[in-house]
């Protein structure tokens, strides 16, 4: 039923889903990575393979959320399918965890190399931290207006890059590739171990589409939009993706790519000289702040969610009845990601929790198990508009995958690791002290319940 209090407005629609998708996926990284793919694959062939199998792990991850999304049209995305899946407490150390390290600390990372471009560009003696300081402020404030004025931001800001990206292919594909020795790099023998060792870092350059089920409440029909969003933001960024490393190895061949650390300035350089560099820069500057409005119009609605459960400070579930956003809930994301730009320990912070993501990852596709199981015994369930191919296999295939990368990534950096896994756990206590206040306060014996929203 409807009720006088301000709520999320359903404003956006599968245009927005996709660019959103999109925007939480490209950041600066894909005009590097190539190069660390590279200094692991001996072959042209190998290098494009491996980017391809990323990509369609990619979309084994976007057809789950897809389901997910389908099945549950729940306000809080991830967030939401955690709590109603497996447990309350584990949907909140998710985004404690986000808000935290991962979500804050990316933001963070993204504004301080946008404002370090910045200084290089414009030749201005500017703090770093004040113009990342500012462009956390300025997107904070978008973002407040209201959710129409934060999406067309960011998906000006992710066109600007599909834009810039398609510039980039366009140049490589006319300049003359240039001669590289190639360098004596150590390479694993095994080319399917190689491969392996090479996944990793493509992986973590393909995720980031699970932020776009966060806006599930300010979606029209989310349980249409968002699948149909998901699968095609995904679909777009993968192909970019195989087009930059396409026009990489052409140009610069896999020695050339292994011997720079920044293929893509390498081949600019190669174009326009030192033009070219001065233009990658400001597309990558560029590429960094698109990433940023993303993580800012995404990341609070988790916080509000949260809040929403009564399992959070109850000032974040406010909506602004003139914006009909959760101003507070995204005042409190800027404010964390300037704090931790300002400390300059975003980096450690970003290696804290590496893995983090794929932990949730794997309990995604289980919980389209735990749904598929619920709902085959309610008749009243409905049938989801789209369903993941290949279900049950490929649901655990993506599992299985996701759980392999933070066994990785524990074996290669175990102190940073755990590290990450205890400041998940943390979460536990901060949730029984909410809840508990909670059940005090109305006298409630259990958890709290899913909020509704009509």
């Amino acid at each position: 039923m409807t009720t006088g209090k301000p709520r999320l407005l359903r404003r956006l629609g599968v245009r927005d889903a996709a660019l959103i998708v999109m925007g939480g996926i490209i950041g600066s990284g894909i005009f590097m990575n190539p190069s660390v793919v590279a200094q692991k694959i001996p072959s042209a062939l190998l290098i494009m393979l491996v980017w391809c199998a990323g990509g369609g792990i990619a979309l084994l991850g976007a057809g789950i959320f897809a389901e997910l999304a389908a099945r549950r049209p729940t306000d809080g995305g991830l967030y939401a399918y955690m709590r109603d899946a497996f447990h309350p407490a584990l949907a909140f150390m998710y985004g404690w965890t986000l808000l935290l390290v991962s979500q804050s600390g990316g933001m963070a990372a993204a504004a301080v190399t946008f404002a370090a471009y910045f200084g290089a560009l414009s030749g201005t003696a500017a703090s770093t931290a004040l113009v990342a300081a500012i462009a956390i402020a300025l997107f904070t404030a978008i973002n407040a207006l209201g959710v129409r004025s934060g999406t067309t931001t960011q998906n000006l800001f992710m066109i600007a890059k599909i834009v810039a990206i398609g510039g980039f292919v366009g140049v490589g594909l006319v300049a003359t590739p240039g001669r590289h020795e190639v360098t004596a790099v150590p390479i694993e023998t095994n080319a399917l171990a190689a491969m392996g060792l090479a996944l990793v870092p493509v992986l973590f350059a393909y995720s980031g589409w699970q932020t776009s089920s966060f806006m599930t409440a300010e979606l029209r029909d989310p349980a249409r939009t968002l699948p149909r969003g998901m699968i095609a933001g995904v679909i777009g960024v993968v192909a970019l993706y195989l087009a930059v490393n396409a026009v990489c190895l052409r140009v610069l061949g896999v020695g050339g790519l292994r011997a720079t650390a920044t293929p893509a300035s390498a081949i600019a350089q190669l174009a326009f000289g030192a033009t070219g560099l001065r233009i990658m820069a400001a597309v990558i500057a560029l590429s960094t702040l698109g990433f940023l409005s993303n993580q800012i119009l995404t990341s609070p609605r988790i916080y509000f969610q949260m809040a929403a459960d009564g399992a959070f400070f109850k000032q974040l579930a406010r909506i602004d009845p003139r914006t009909h956003v959760p101003v507070m809930a995204i005042v409190l994301q800027g404010t964390v990601g300037l704090i931790i730009a300002l400390s300059g320990r975003y980096d450690q912070i970003l290696n804290y929790v590496t893995s983090v993501d794929y932990v949730f990852f794997g309990l995604s596709a289980l919980a389209l198990i735990v749904f598929r199981y619920r709902d085959a015994r309610d008749p009243s369930a409905p049938r989801p508009a789209l369903q993941m191919p290949g279900h049950p296999v490929t649901t655990v295939l993506f599992a299985v995958i996701a759980w392999a990368i933070v066994a990785d990534v524990l074996i290669k950096s175990p102190v940073a690791t755990a590290i990450g896994l205890s400041i998940l756990v943390s979460g536990l206590p901060v949730y029984w002290m909410f809840t508990r206040t909670r059940r005090r306060s109305v006298g409630a014996p259990g958890p709290p319940a899913p909020a509704e929203r009509s």
